[in-house]
């Protein structure tokens, strides 16, 4: 492993970023896609040369974009090189066509989800949040999108089917919209139990597929939201992300809309690991590559405030599985900052010192070579962040 690729994905373009395995010195690249919202990039694990990337605009639409070059060159899966049409030179094709089953594996139609004053609301297909490439194979590729749903490509990205036994589990018209929406914005591949899955949709919560997403279940035993009509209900809770241990992947962790959770059981039971942060509402989590008990949170200052408490930028560490937590402070603004971490813009590297890198909604994107012990900007002044994704080269 001789460096890292860093992608990302910001409201008005994506940005690629380049270095060695030292990370001092950094190439960027970008604006590709100058001026579109670039949700999310995620390379993928089977080819280091194959990036995905959700392109949506309230213009245009959404399109899904591929590069097999590393980011150099782009192109729309199912496009003849060099077609466009339409304002923009929007790219024709099959890539974006997200369609819904409307029969799902239950037998009945998925045509309406309740709001919670009890009206009755169509599924509305918006925008792809989150693009997950299978570990083994670079021309599968998995995307969330909003209205909730999970979408399976096989053809790297030219067409889409929906994995329907997610939104045909029984409590699919239950499912309610998070202040951001009803998406599905995480997606986990199980590296050692093959056809595991698990996905969190705000808000509806966590649930796992133990046979490649045919079927579903809810793993929230243990998540209470006081927000809620029933705070221990099966479904509806504001789920933000979801991180695992890869060397164990059984074990999990969770930042909810308040409380930070953890699992020892692969979803089966959560428990609150929030105690000394400064508060326990926030976006973003991610765990050490190598250190299954090192976890990352950077505490937001409450869901009506999304700026980081006290002006002071702060990520926290515990190595403890979030028994404890420390402040890490080192290189980041200490006053008179007041900008958010969204839930996909923090990853980290495989790099035998792991680095770990976040993005805020101010611009900046940091990268710790230290495992978090110091941090420096890599580019600053950019459109907001969305999303920060990690390639290992």
């Amino acid at each position: 492993m001789s460096g890292v690729r860093v992608l990302v994905g910001t409201k008005k373009g994506a940005f690629i970023l380049t270095s060695d395995g030292k990370r001092e010195k950094w190439e960027v690249s970008g604006p590709h896609f100058a001026g579109w919202e670039m949700y999310h990039l995620k390379g993928s694990p089977a080819d280091p040369n194959r990036i995905y990337a959700s392109q949506t605009s309230g213009w245009f639409g959404q399109i899904i974009q591929r590069s097999d070059d590393g980011g150099k060159t782009w192109f729309q899966p199912g496009t003849p090189p060099g077609e466009t049409t339409g304002p923009g030179g929007m790219p024709k094709g099959e890539s974006n066509k997200f369609v819904y089953d409307t029969s799902a594996e239950t037998g009945k139609p998925l045509t309406t989800h309740q709001f919670y004053d009890g009206t009755q609301h169509p599924w509305e297909f918006k925008r792809v949040w989150h693009l997950e490439p299978s570990l083994s194979d670079p021309d599968t590729v998995y995307a969330g999108v909003e209205d909730a749903a999970l979408f399976r490509s096989t053809n790297g990205g030219k067409t889409w089917e929906e994995l329907s036994g997610l939104r045909g589990h029984g409590t699919g018209p239950q499912w309610q919209p998070g202040a951001g929406g009803m998406c599905l914005h995480t997606i986990v591949l199980d590296p050692k139990t093959e056809g595991r899955i698990f996905i969190a949709i705000s808000a509806a919560g966590a649930f796992r597929s133990d046979d490649a997403g045919k079927t579903w279940k809810p793993i929230n035993k243990g998540l209470k939201s006081q927000y809620i009509p029933n705070p221990e209900a099966e479904v509806g809770h504001c789920v933000h992300r979801i991180a695992q241990a890869k060397s164990r992947p059984e074990l999990l962790y969770m930042q909810k809309h308040w409380d930070v959770m953890r699992s020892f059981d692969a979803g089966e039971t959560w428990t609150e690991v929030s105690d000394n942060l400064p508060t326990d509402f926030g976006f973003v989590i991610d765990v050490h590559a190598h250190e299954p008990e090192t976890i990352y949170v950077v505490p937001i200052k409450s869901d009506g405030e999304h700026f980081v408490p006290d002006g002071k930028l702060r990520v926290y560490r515990s190595r403890t599985g979030g028994n404890e937590w420390e402040e890490l402070t080192k290189g980041l603004p200490q006053s008179n900052c007041y900008v958010n971490v969204l839930r996909d813009a923090m990853a980290v590297d495989a790099l035998d010192k792991c680095g770990v890198y976040f993005g805020t909604s101010g611009g900046q994107v940091y990268c710790s070579a230290d495992a978090g012990d110091s941090w420096a900007p890599i580019v600053r002044d950019l459109p907001a962040v969305y999303s920060v994704e990690v390639q290992t080269l």
